[in-house]
């Protein structure tokens, strides 16, 4: 196993640990048949979710004005990308799971949604997961459905832009994803997400939670009109090996600290690897390959400011902060 550790006498000492992970891919969970999604109608006003992977995943719903209101969430294989409307609320834009597999989730999220990490997982680091729209969401912001309106507006300059944002319970650091940013000025860089979009998690460091929160530029006095809905796949999760630290640790130095142009990291070993550069948002704004021992990362183009800096080598994974001048 290749080994190393992260020593920043600035920055303070990271420790590493070997990790696994496990990957909630929904595939295993039963469904009635194609074109469907599963929410257990057996106990209204309780939680009927579902576990996979190594988190929990909460469902509500309840049945008191004569149908069934539900949020949390659902796992489904609908395939529907073009119909409109709430009538469709379980299907991802993209028509299938990541990767062309069948099965995702969908979330309705109107107000803060959770996923508890469950067994190894728990106050570890999450590695992330894959998000895209829901077909419900995507053709209200692309079109506008009478409630939501229509993105960018008649003349299509609207700033508007619509946003998950994921927090975990032991930490004050959120990721932030946008499903549709229309802010850029003029219209060329308007987006709405249609594809799967990794999200890292691991600047949020450990967690026994994640609580998920939506927000829109199109509000009203009750809240977003946007339809609060999003769908994830391949949640991944982290668990330590029960090997000892010591003994999977060697070192490795990054200087110096605070960064000017260049920053440098030194490695015991010329085994291969991946240093990725994130802004605070989780944004990955540089990558670099490890391929030999010592590496200059030119971080010139980057703006002033706090950074974190997240090394990958042989099973092994550290976080720390920077800061760029």
């Amino acid at each position: 196993m290749r080994k190393f550790t992260l020593l920043l006498s600035a920055f303070g000492l990271v420790a590493l640990t070997a990790k696994s992970q496990t990957v909630a891919t929904f595939e295993s969970l039963p469904l009635a048949g194609t074109d469907t999604f599963y929410i257990n109608l057996s106990a209204p006003g309780t939680d009927v979710g579902f576990n996979n992977g190594l988190a929990y995943f909460p469902c509500q719903y309840d049945t008191s004005f004569g149908s069934y209101y539900w949020s949390g969430f659902v796992y489904s294989n609908m395939t529907d990308t073009a119909t409109s409307g709430y009538m469709n609320q379980f299907s991802a834009k993209t028509g299938a799971g990541y990767g062309g597999s069948s099965k995702y989730v969908v979330s309705y999220c109107g107000y803060p949604q959770f996923i508890p990490l469950t067994g190894a997982a728990r106050r570890k680091t999450v590695k992330g997961f894959y998000v895209t729209n829901s077909t419900y969401a995507y053709n209200s912001m692309r079109e506008g459905d009478g409630y939501g309106k229509k993105f960018g507006g008649a003349t299509g300059n609207d700033p508007d832009w619509f946003k998950l944002t994921v927090r975990g319970n032991m930490t004050t650091d959120t990721v932030q994803i946008y499903l549709a940013d229309f802010r850029p000025a003029g219209t060329a860089n308007d987006s709405i997400i249609k594809g799967w979009h990794w999200v890292d998690l691991m600047p949020l460091g450990e967690v026994d939670s994640l609580q998920f929160t939506l927000s829109s530029s199109d509000t009203n006095s009750s809240g977003i009109k946007t339809p609060a809905y999003f769908c994830i796949d391949n949640f991944t999760t982290y668990e330590s090996l029960a090997a000892p630290v010591t003994s999977i640790i060697s070192a490795a130095k990054v200087y110096p600290v605070p960064g000017g142009d260049v920053l440098n990291i030194d490695f015991p070993n010329d085994n291969e690897g991946i240093i990725n550069v994130l802004d605070v948002s989780g944004h990955v704004v540089m990558t670099q390959e490890i391929t030999v021992s010592h590496n200059a990362i030119n971080i010139a183009q980057l703006k002033a400011g706090n950074y974190i800096l997240n090394i990958t080598q042989g099973g092994l994974s550290a976080n720390t902060r920077f800061i760029k001048r």
